[in-house]
């Protein structure tokens, strides 16, 4: 069977009473099974079928893996989203997915029933205690190989959002590329803080958590403090999270010291780059070391690692992970030497099927295998991967991805905005903040929280830009195309600082 609930409820057999999650509910693994039949018995109930689609919308909390596996064991192929996703994004997803039922989490379905009801889909909310009453579904669908499990939407700089189509093998063969380069068994204790609905949290964390049959902690929303209070209580053995909770955990207030987390033996982070001094000083502070890794939604999240096996070459993102293969290419695709840097492309199990109806795109970025990730990198001699820059545009931050060319299709919406620019600049607890260069249309006389206020109901929250200049005109080239690499960034760095202060 290719379905990666086979590998989870796997445990329920073996070990029954075996604990699957921890914080602030404790599941066995038999729990977790009968829990997940019920959600696919009720998913058949309704009428669905493999293959159809579903959108997912909950928070990092014991619920999302008892519906989440409910769902694969029904077969349909489910599509996740940010909880701070707008009605039209939404909406935009169930368009472009054709999805059949929404479900969402109670306390952030107010977006999607309404986009649900615009379009006469099916819209489930879902409550404390899971009440699905429907005839368990008792077999768990055996999907062949190359059927669609996950479609997670992700944009470029250019266009709308994309499906990235992960299939039922994909997600196998990311736990499969972990397992060895992390030695998980099922005596670890895994913890984190990370959203579920993203890549890094559910296709790298959880499956490869639970397909081990070690326990899994959650903790929703992040709080360092809180962080640090689980790893305590729940024995936690090893963390995973992004560059902004590693900052504000090593910044925490108490008196933490190594001895209160013995048992933490490997913490993992991806995301963005990580500073090295922050990896120098959590070590000092904590005992523990964190290890980078680098993939991307197209990937499953797997691509390479800094394997516990190896020496940890800090400022890298680690050797490829099994099976997978990495090149450096030049603009002429040529493959590059060592030390030489140029765009990465990754080929390997955990590469995608391709982007959901979007064969043109496909036929550009995924060539024999082959995916153009976007990103500028180097490798050393030895197989290190070091990412150097983004081609594209990207903007991360906090560990979310930001697209400039989203906001500013956005922005442009506003009446009084003639022309926008959308850049990311370094932020020292974010990792990059957004920030916005408006050029108002005549007669419009904006300010930054006018406009922070009015993009608040249109974008998610983690994409609305912190920061604001107003310029005469923005820079141009000689065929009127904007030039963000024209934009002088330190000045919006002093526009931050100030604001900070004044806070």
């Amino acid at each position: 069977m290719v379905n990666i609930v086979s590998r989870i409820w796997a445990h329920a057999d073996s070990e029954p009473d075996r604990v699957a999650l921890r914080s602030p509910r404790t599941v066995t693994y038999a729990e977790l099974r009968e829990t997940n039949r019920r959600v696919a018995g009720a998913v058949r109930a309704a009428g669905l079928a493999p293959l159809d689609r579903v959108l997912f919308i909950a928070p990092t909390i014991t619920e999302f893996p008892e519906v989440y596996y409910g769902l694969h064991a029904a077969g349909v192929t489910v599509t996740t989203m940010n909880v701070m996703s707008t009605s039209p994004e939404i909406g935009y997803v169930l368009d472009d997915s054709e999805a059949s039922l929404v479900i969402a989490w109670h306390e952030c379905a107010d977006a999607a029933r309404e986009a649900a009801a615009d379009r006469g889909v099916e819209f489930w909310q879902l409550e404390p205690g899971l009440a699905f009453d429907a005839e368990p579904l008792q077999d768990a669908h055996d999907h062949a190989p190359d059927d669609t499990a996950i479609i997670l939407y992700t944009s470029g700089t250019t266009g709308r959002p994309k499906g990235a189509e992960l299939t039922a093998l994909n997600l196998d063969a990311t736990v499969d590329s972990f397992l060895p380069v992390l030695e998980l068994t099922a005596d670890d204790r895994f913890g984190t803080a990370l959203p579920l609905f993203h890549v890094f949290g559910q296709a790298v964390c959880m499956n490869t958590a639970l397909a081990i049959g070690a326990s899994f902690s959650l903790l929703s929303p992040f709080s360092a403090e809180k962080m640090l209070d689980m790893v305590k209580s729940d024995q936690l053995t090893t963390v995973s999270g992004v560059p902004t909770m590693w900052n504000a955990m090593l910044h925490a207030q108490g008196d933490y010291t190594p001895e209160d987390f013995a048992s933490l033996r490997m913490a993992s982070s991806g995301g963005a780059s990580l500073p090295v001094e922050i990896i120098r000083a959590f070590t000092e502070r904590f005992g523990c070391t964190i290890l980078e890794g680098y993939g991307l939604t197209e990937t499953t999240g797997a691509a390479t690692f800094n394997d516990i096996h190896r020496e940890q070459r800090t400022g890298t993102t680690g050797p490829t992970l099994p099976g997978t293969q990495v090149e450096i290419r030049d603009s002429e695709g040529r493959v590059l030497a060592p030390g030489e840097v140029g765009e990465v492309f990754i080929k390997g199990p955990t590469v995608m099927k391709g982007y959901w109806n979007r064969p043109d795109v496909n036929a550009k970025e995924l060539v024999d295998g082959w995916l153009k990730s976007g990103d500028l990198g180097s490798v050393d001699a030895d197989g290190y991967l070091t990412i150097v820059d983004r081609v594209k545009d990207l903007v991360i931050r906090g560990g979310y991805n930001v697209y400039p060319r989203e906001v500013e299709e956005v922005l442009y919406e506003h009446p009084g905005i003639v022309e926008v620019a959308v850049v990311g600049i370094p932020d020292d607890h974010y990792g990059e903040e957004i920030a916005a260069v408006i050029a108002s249309a005549p007669g419009h006389e904006l300010n930054g929280d006018e406009i922070r206020t009015w993009a608040k109901q249109r974008l998610s929250a983690y994409k609305v830009p912190r920061i604001y200049s107003f310029v005469d005109a923005l820079p141009k080239g000689a065929t009127g195309k904007i030039l963000k690499r024209s934009i002088d960034k330190s000045a919006l760095r002093e526009l931050a600082e100030s604001a900070a202060r004044a806070r």
